[in-house]
């Protein structure tokens, strides 16, 4: 039958829930769509690296869903009972345990700890064994180290081997050689072993015959020069003089401080030229040659040819053709990394001795590796026990992080502005992580953190209250997992909306922020010409006692004019606006019973788009890209609704039961409000009179049609009333009848 999942929502995800050990196994079965992550890195999680590191079988610093599945295996492998798996635990009961091989293992483990009657095995129990195990010469890991061997012999072969082809890093931490490596330097010993013994039949000279081919190559090049220029003197006589260096060179020389070695003096014949093209040996040489062609008389010429005092052309051609095979030779040296060792050391190298030994040291290494791995799967399993139902819950689904018990990738809380902001993660590089991040739709703050001369960079979501009081430079207090205090400073801001009800009042704000700036502005400016003026007086009084020339009168200023057209202007502007402000009371107070419907609509057409835009904008604010910044593979959106935001960000509340005194000795002085209400009053009856709302209940003197006239916004022709005593008669009542007589 089909495992029956329970899902529940969060996040605006449906997200499945793992609580039984049945949940564990069937999560191969479980669509990966339904994952919440399907990768995460191995660093800036809050959980054990050791532990990680057991998941990462392929060493790449990622946690995969194959690595997580891999994991669930071991588990039903290990483990009699998968629940167990679901609480965490940091130590794990040997009748636990299914395989019998790490019971077995576990046991042993326990025993080399000096507690044989121990009935569970803890995570420290493991640590102690494993570091105990790697710390051993030989460790199960198919790398030796010189300290592996007691053989002197043997670990000097290990050292040199290090030192040419370079090491890996054994269990110990220790630089080692494993079995590739060796090969590879035993392949360039055999290399180099060969060419070594080729060049015994180009010993011409025995031992000699390196020093002569030196010998020769050291002054060949201007040997062959010196009977070039003999025989072009041999072919024409004007040569010898020309070819045996110019006037000027010499007078050159002359003014010069000079030695034997100087090049100008090198660059000169290393004889003088002479037709008959003899070089002697010993006199008249170039300075500058004179040790190099003393070393080659010694070293190659009485050698090969005998002491002797000159050398002819076909001297020199017997010389190189006897050397030639060793010139040969030495040109085909093979390119190895074992040229620092000696040709003495790697023909002993080249033995099979030396080398049998190293492998048969790799393979007793090697050999103890099935140890290390039953070693490695008590450890797996104590490790799982302890950490791999939180690995789910951060990982399958994001049940910590939305429980506020905090997600692994939390790492810390931030402490600012009288809030507490609780998402907070570690950032490498803040740009990277911003152009990735703001897509989250979230208010973000990149802080900067330092303790004791260390830095690092983190990011924190602000998503509770407002920013009025947030910006670049401010201050804080950051607590990492660890309850250490860090000084926090931010250095960027990615402005995202908070909540609806900032974005009601940001119109308001940025109107009252734009009539502070002009008012400060234009106070800037008076005080600055006033400043300006009182500096202009102060310099004329300065020098009242300077007498000046005659300056002539100034000239009468003309009286200014009034402008009939700009008081016109102001007339029609105040008129208009006068229009306005009486249209704009004439259709509120119009309304009637609605009118405070009418003041509501007034507000949302202000407010409106702003807060419409923050909810768009919020509806969209999601975990995932923040997490992918940091190297997550999120599966699907992770909301961040203003719910649970509030929950992130915390802002500072008096606790319940305090006590508050609201008397403040140094409180602002009270606004006479009892005057303002006084004002408004007047001034909303006196626009509710103006517009016509009060006739009905008014007598007909005081009304506004019958004090403004044709002026009323209410005037109609039928609401007109003549003054009293004027227009129409008043009628005469009719005189009383007179009785008969009686």
């Amino acid at each position: 039958m089909t495992h029956r999942w329970h899902f529940f929502r969060a996040g605006a995800v449906d997200q499945v829930a793992l609580t039984t050990g049945e949940d564990i196994l069937a999560l191969p079965d479980l669509d990966q769509k339904l994952w919440v992550a399907l990768a995460m890195p191995t660093t800036g999680v809050d959980l054990d690296p050791e532990t990680l590191g057991l998941l990462d079988t392929n060493k790449d610093g990622r946690i995969r869903v194959q690595d997580i599945l891999g994991a669930i295996t071991e588990i039903k492998r290990t483990f009699k009972v998968a629940n167990d798996v679901v609480v965490s635990r940091d130590e794990v009961k040997i009748s636990a345990i299914r395989d019998d091989k790490v019971v077995a293992a576990a046991r042993r483990m326990l025993v080399d700890l000096g507690k044989k009657d121990a009935t569970s095995i803890t995570v420290e129990d493991t640590i102690e064994v494993t570091k105990a195990f790697a710390t051993t010469v030989l460790n199960g890991d198919g790398i030796i180290i010189p300290e592996s061997t007691d053989d002197a012999a043997l670990r000097s072969v290990v050292e040199d081997a290090i030192t040419c082809v370079g090491s890996v890093t054994d269990r110990s931490t220790k630089p080692g050689l494993d079995k590739a490596l060796a090969e590879a330097f035993f392949t360039d010993i055999d290399t180099h072993a060969a060419w070594l013994v080729g060049g015994k039949a180009a010993q011409v000279l025995g031992a000699e015959t390196e020093a002569a081919a030196d010998a020769l190559r050291a002054v060949r090049e201007k040997i062959e020069d010196f009977f070039t220029r003999c025989r072009l003197a041999a072919f024409d006589s004007r040569a010898q003089s020309v070819l045996a260096g110019q006037e000027a060179e010499l007078i050159a020389l002359a003014s010069r401080t000079l030695a034997s070695n100087d090049e100008a003096i090198a660059k000169l014949p290393i004889a003088r030229v002479d037709p008959v093209a003899r070089l002697q040996m010993s006199a008249a040489i170039n300075p500058a040659w004179a040790p190099a062609m003393a070393t080659f008389a010694d070293k190659a010429v009485k050698p090969i040819l005998g002491a002797r005092d000159a050398v002819t052309l076909g001297d020199l051609a017997a010389l190189v053709e006897k050397l030639a095979p060793f010139e040969t030779w030495r040109a085909a040296k093979p390119v190895t990394k074992c040229v620092s060792l000696t040709p003495e050391r790697i023909t002993e190298l080249a033995e099979p001795g030396p080398r049998g030994k190293v492998y048969d040291l790799i393979a007793s290494d090697a050999a103890l590796a099935a140890e290390y791995d039953e070693i490695t799967s008590v450890v797996r399993a104590v490790r799982y026990q302890r950490d791999f139902g939180r690995i789910l819950r951060n990982f399958v689904n994001f049940s910590d992080f939305y429980s506020k018990r905090d997600g692994v990738f939390q790492t810390g809380t931030l402490y600012i502005d009288g809030r507490a902001l609780h998402l907070c993660v570690p950032v490498s590089d803040a740009g990277k992580h911003g152009a990735l991040a703001g897509a989250s739709d979230a208010c973000l703050l990149y802080c900067d953190i330092t303790r004791e001369g260390e830095k690092k960079q983190i990011a924190a979501a602000l998503t509770n209250g407002d920013t009025d009081n947030v910006f670049v430079g401010r201050n804080g207090i950051f607590y990492d997992r660890d309850g250490k205090d860090w000084d926090a400073t931010i250095t960027k801001m990615v402005a995202n909306p908070i909540s609806v009800r900032e974005a009601f009042w940001s119109p308001y704000k940025k109107l009252v922020k734009v009539i502070e700036d002009a008012v400060s502005k234009r106070a800037q400016a008076a005080d600055a010409a006033a400043t300006a003026k009182m500096e202009q007086a102060g310099k004329s009084i300065g020098h009242t006692d300077t007498p000046a020339a005659a300056a002539p009168p100034p000239e009468p200023i003309a009286p200014k004019k009034i402008d009939l057209g700009t008081v016109a202007a102001i007339g029609v502007a105040i008129g208009g606006i006068g229009t306005l402000v009486g249209a704009l009371l004439a259709v509120m107070f119009g309304l009637g019973k609605w009118l405070p419907l009418g003041v509501l609509v007034l507000l949302l057409m202000i407010s409106g788009p702003a807060m419409l835009f923050a909810w768009l904008k919020l509806r969209r604010r999601n975990l995932g890209p923040i997490l992918d910044a940091n190297g997550w593979a999120i599966n699907g959106r992770a909301r961040i609704n203003v719910a649970f935001g509030a929950a992130m960000t915390e802002i500072a509340t008096i606790p319940k039961g305090s006590k508050r005194s609201l008397s403040d000795p140094f409180a602002d002085k009270s606004p006479p409000w009892r005057l303002y209400t006084f004002i408004a009053t007047v001034l909303l009856l006196g626009g509710t009179w103006y517009v016509g709302r009060l006739d009905a209940y008014l007598p007909d003197s005081i009304r506004s049609t019958s004090v403004l006239g044709k002026h009323a916004p209410a005037f109609t022709p039928a609401s007109a009333t003549p003054p009293s005593g004027a227009g129409a008669a008043t009628p005469t009542p009719a005189p009383a009848a007179t009785p008969p007589a009686p």
